[in-house]
């Protein structure tokens, strides 16, 4: 039953996203990006609704959005596909850092690319820097929210990535806070495995954390620490109690 019920949504999920993906292409030239962003998003929160209704995945977000503190800077974990889905609407309109190689994907990249994100180009790390700052801060100036995952790349559970500063940096550049976000969401939806686990994914919002002022090394570490702290914290995700993953590794979306 569990692999019916994946198969299920995996089909359903990129069925829509190939829609989703087109649509995006059709409305890029005609309607503004303010219009655009709650259009496609709606493919988001499908995926939210699809995966609870198919895999019996739910969700329980801990902490307030703080919309007068927006635009913001959002770091959050990252370790399933199911955060970047899920934060993408939530912290709407929001420009998500990420690798150029993704809006090369036919129809999810395309979507990927209406939604005005920062692709940066992993072969030259100093210039990708620099673009992140510099589009970082011009993003925010136009009024979105900022999505990075600090750790760069998926971890895998009960692991620590390295956080890179680029987060705290842009924040105080621009004068903006953070809010950082923990989660247990590759619980139930691992990466690149093709099970998807009953249960309820846990998310905690920080409060906004002030940058004025601010060293962005320490306020790296000050993300990281929180994030960590409340992930260990949180209780077991899936239905059946279990964490670890067992399932044969797939390719997946």
């Amino acid at each position: 039953m569990l692999y019916l019920r994946s198969f299920l949504f995996t089909l359903g999920h990129n069925l829509t996203g190939a829609i989703a993906g087109l649509i995006a292409v059709i409305i890029w030239p005609v309607l503004p990006y303010s219009w655009r962003w709650r259009i496609v998003t709606l493919w988001n929160r499908f995926v939210m609704l699809w995966i609870r209704i198919c895999c019996g995945v739910k969700f329980n977000v801990i902490g307030k959005r703080h919309f007068d503190r927006y635009p913001c800077v959002v770091m959050a974990k990252h370790q399933s596909t199911w955060e970047t889905m899920f934060l993408q609407y939530y912290f709407g309109p929001v420009s998500t850092i990420l690798k150029k190689e993704l809006l090369r994907i036919p129809f999810f990249g395309w979507g990927l690319a209406s939604l005005r994100p920062i692709a940066i180009d992993r072969s030259s790390p100093i210039q990708a820097l620099k673009d992140v700052k510099t589009k970082g801060i011009e993003r925010i100036k136009e009024g979105n929210n900022l999505l990075i995952f600090p750790e760069g790349t998926r971890t895998p559970l009960g692991q620590v990535g390295n956080y890179a500063r680029s987060g705290a940096d842009i924040a105080v550049s621009a004068g903006v806070p953070i809010i950082a976000v923990a989660h247990n969401a590759a619980e139930c939806w691992p990466h690149k495995h093709f099970l998807k686990y009953p249960g309820t994914i846990t998310v905690v919002l920080s409060e906004p954390i002030e940058t004025e002022g601010k060293d962005r090394k320490q306020l790296t570490e000050d993300v990281k620490n929180w994030i960590e702290g409340e992930i260990a914290k949180m209780p077991i995700a899936r239905k059946d109690g279990v964490r670890e993953l067992s399932d044969p590794v797939v390719k997946d979306s």
